[in-house]
Parts: structure tokens; sequence; C-alpha cells
């Protein structure tokens, strides 16, 4: 059974999402540098692959399109293959390495699964979006174009990949790959939201989308132009849910309410007081999480496709928080993989 979060509840987002919370996947230290673009990489490719752990590498692909090498992390799922993959997207930080890997227990959850995961880094308040233009802080922006036509070829070559794909994320990531999935239709089996908004157009979702760019120091507009824009309406997956039809869907959110794991998180940082002051924001960000789920969820139920979703009854915008929905969404994904 679940329950509408009220709308003051979820607007508290907008005000959450640039205020610092211990563990949350979409706030944290201040964004890095812009990237800065060569126009002189014109050839998408790989430039060289690191070895980071068992059945772990580190690729540097360049991009045509972004105009940069892109760091991605790819765990090799077990078994001999040829394997399916899924890429998994981060939240708004975007850091060097996948906070899947750094905080999300990834890397010990797939070692035994056969299938091979691909983590993008560097999509700090990308929307995983392609921008309509270049943006003094976070720089050239075609994650779109990186994720779904030059990246794949490169990677699933590498793995011997038997052709069959599904996308899922957290947070802006969560966003991202049902945005992905939807624009994009048959290109992914399966796709799972944990703890995202999945409109763009309505009210909060601009809000959410505004203020998820404008935290990392970027200019909304350079994104997809004004709110009257077509493009925000065409980058919202609740219009555009029948484009889902067929693809199996897994959607997960909470309340904000701390569980065992949150409190002991505060309870050991160094200065517990404004730890539990700072959980505040992770709460807020979860709570209208949770209302964009509902909202996400009742549009599907409306055209009748099928998803499985589920709301938690406590649970904070964290990693542990996400760690621990990782193996429901597997099991979804998984599935429509086999």
């Amino acid at each position: 059974m679940s329950f509408r979060v009220p709308i003051t509840v979820a607007a508290m987002v907008v005000i959450a999402a640039v205020t610092p919370a211990p563990g949350a996947a979409d706030i944290g230290d201040p964004p890095p540098p812009a990237p800065i673009a060569d126009p002189n990489i014109t050839r998408t490719g790989l430039i060289r692959s690191e070895t980071a752990g068992p059945r772990h590498e580190r690729l540097f692909i360049a991009s045509a399109a972004m105009q940069r090498v892109i760091a991605v992390d790819v765990l090799r799922g077990s078994g001999s293959g040829p394997r399916p993959t899924l890429y998994l997207l981060d939240g708004v930080d975007g850091e060097a390495t996948s906070g899947w890997l750094s905080k999300g227990g990834a890397a010990e959850f797939f070692a035994d699964k056969p299938v091979d995961v691909v983590l993008t880094s560097g999509g700090t308040g990308s929307m995983y979006s392609d921008w309509l233009r270049h943006d003094a802080a976070l720089g050239l922006n075609r994650w779109e174009t990186f994720l779904t036509d030059e990246l794949p070829p490169v990677v699933e070559s590498l793995l011997k990949s038997n052709g069959r794909r599904a996308i899922a994320g957290v947070s802006m990531g969560a966003q991202a790959a049902m945005m992905l999935a939807q624009r994009h239709q048959g290109r992914y089996r399966a796709v799972a939201g944990m703890s995202g908004c999945y409109s763009t157009a309505d009210p909060l979702g601009h809000a959410v989308t505004t203020i998820t760019v404008a935290s990392r120091g970027g200019d909304v507009e350079n994104l997809w132009g004004p709110p009257s824009s077509p493009e925000w309406l065409a980058h919202d997956t609740t219009l555009g849910a029948e484009s889902l039809r067929g693809v199996a869907i897994y959607l997960s959110a909470a309340t904000g309410l701390p569980t065992d794991a949150d409190l002991v998180s505060v309870a050991s940082a160094p200065d517990p007081i404004a730890a539990l002051r700072l959980a505040g924001g992770g709460a807020a960000l979860e709570a209208g999480a949770r209302s964009c789920t509902e909202g996400f969820a009742g549009r599907l139920a409306a055209l009748r496709i099928p998803a499985t979703v589920e709301y938690w009854p406590v649970g904070m915008h964290t990693w542990p928080d996400f760690e621990s929905r990782l193996p429901q969404a597997w099991r979804v994904l998984s599935t429509a993989l086999e």
C-alpha cells in the first residue's frame, strides 16, 4: 500500500537539492572545474584501458561528441559469455569514479552476476543529456549521444556482448535512465529508476531539473532552452511513457524517514549535531522523489504499462539506502536480460 507525499513536502526537494547531507547521491563537495573541450578530438574510440581489479577495467574513450576523453569503468560478469550489458548511471555529483563503485557496493554485488556493468564518470549536473549550448560551469555536454551512439559500439565490441541491454540509475541518473529508454525505443530491454523524478514539464519536474543543474553551477537554459522550448516536453518521460511499452520497468522510492543505517551514520559523524541537521537535505530529496515516482507510476498504470514499483517505509537520499535497493532492481532487470 502506498500513500501520496503532500506536494508541500515534495516541493522541499527544490531547497534540498543544494543542501549537503551525509552520504547523499546528489549532494557533496563543490563541482570540479568544467572539462575542457578539445576540438582535435574528432573520432570516437578506445584510447587505453587499465586493470582496476579482478574483472574490473577502467577504459578511456575519446568522444567526438563531447570532444574529450571519458573514463568508463567496466565490471565483467561471471561465466564465459557472451553476456548482456547493464549501463549504470550516477547521481548529480558525477565524480571521477562512479558513486556506484565508491559508495554503492556495485562491484561486490555484481561480482557473481552474469552481466557486464558499464559505469560512466564525470557527468556532473548534466542530466546525461545533449545540451543545446556549451555551459561556462559544466562545459560541453553531449551525454545522450555518447551513451546511446558512441559508447555501446566501443564497449560492447570489447566485451563481446550478446546485444541485450538494460539501463538503470539513481536520482539524476534515474531520471536520465528512464529518459533514455523512452527516447530510444527498443534499445533497452529493461530500465530501473531509484529515487528519481521523471517529468520535466510539470512545475515540480521543471523545478527539480532546474535546481539539479543550478546546484552544480550550470545555467539550465543551456540545457534545453527556456521553459517554453519544445525540448522540455521532448525529455519528459511521463508525457512520453507510451514509448516504454514492452520494456521491463522497476521504480523505487522511500519516504525520507531515516533507516537504522542512516542514524548510525549520523551518530558516527565527527559532529553528530551538524550531521543531523544536514541529513534533512537527504530526507527532503527522498520525499520529493517519492512524489515524483508516484506520479510517474500513476501514468504508467493509466496506460496499462506494467511496472514493478516499490515504496519503502523508511529511507533517505543516501548511498546506503540506494545500495539496499539494488537487489530488488536487479531481479527485474535480470529477468528481462535472460
